[in-house]
């Protein structure tokens, strides 16, 4: 017996180890994403979504950017730029191959074009530089940012706050019940009652309460097994 006890002990070690293990890689996870994702626009970055393939193998489709702004009269030929594309306000991300600082114009392509724009982009009109990306991100970042990923996140963000605090709260209860369980068994006596009819031992604690022993009679006292049936078998031919 004793040694299935420690079996499934180490069984429930491995599991809870497994399980700790498992949760705080999944929070690490969540909040890596949440910092790369959200975190990084407290520092100054602005984060686009790569969505054709016209600047790769620099950048390719789903690839998150991260652009810095910086001053247009510092940005030389070779450089990649994020800036505003047209009046429909799409975002587009090329590099420089010429400038025209007279009329403040930048003349770009995309690396995997074999042309160049057909608009110069106006100084006004750049974004910033890209400073780093991130392959693949992108396809998480669309996920999160429109339905129904973005409910699928909170409803995954919940649950991990669940992981995370519910384990250690029903932990401390347990671990206040043992120590409640201890407290109460220090203060029963390991001295058996003796049986008031016969005085053989009973094998009941001293101390133990009434609803708590066996061929106890109240008004009576504590009985032995043997003496427990005789009384009972006297009460009912008395009856």
């Amino acid at each position: 017996m004793m040694e299935q006890n420690n079996v499934k002990m180490q069984h429930n070690k491995l599991l809870k180890k497994i399980w700790n293990i498992s949760s705080t890689f999944l929070v690490g996870l969540f909040v890596l994403c949440a910092v790369f994702l959200m975190g990084s626009r407290l520092m100054g970055y602005k984060v686009f979504n790569v969505v054709s393939g016209s600047m790769e193998p620099t950048y390719s489709v789903g690839d998150l950017i991260y652009v810095k702004n910086v001053n247009p009269h510092e940005i030389e030929v070779g450089t990649p730029i994020t800036f505003v594309l047209n009046e429909n306000l799409v975002v587009a991300t090329h590099r420089v191959v010429e400038v025209d600082e007279e009329n403040q114009h930048f003349y770009t392509k995309g690396d995997a074009n074999d042309t160049a724009d057909a608009s110069p982009v106006h100084f006004n009109n750049v974004i910033g530089v890209p400073q780093f990306s991130i392959p693949l991100l992108g396809y998480v970042s669309d996920f999160i940012q429109n339905p129904p990923g973005m409910y699928i996140t909170v409803a995954v963000g919940f649950i991990l706050i669940l992981v995370v605090f519910l384990p250690d709260f029903f932990g401390k209860k347990k671990e206040d019940e043992v120590i409640e369980a201890k407290e109460t068994n220090e203060n029963i006596s390991t001295e058996t009652e003796r049986c008031i009819m016969c005085g053989n031992d009973t094998g009941v604690l001293v101390g133990l309460p009434a609803d708590a022993r066996k061929h106890y009679i109240n008004g009576v006292g504590q009985l032995c097994e043997d003496c427990y049936l005789k009384v009972s078998v006297s009460s009912q031919k008395s009856q």
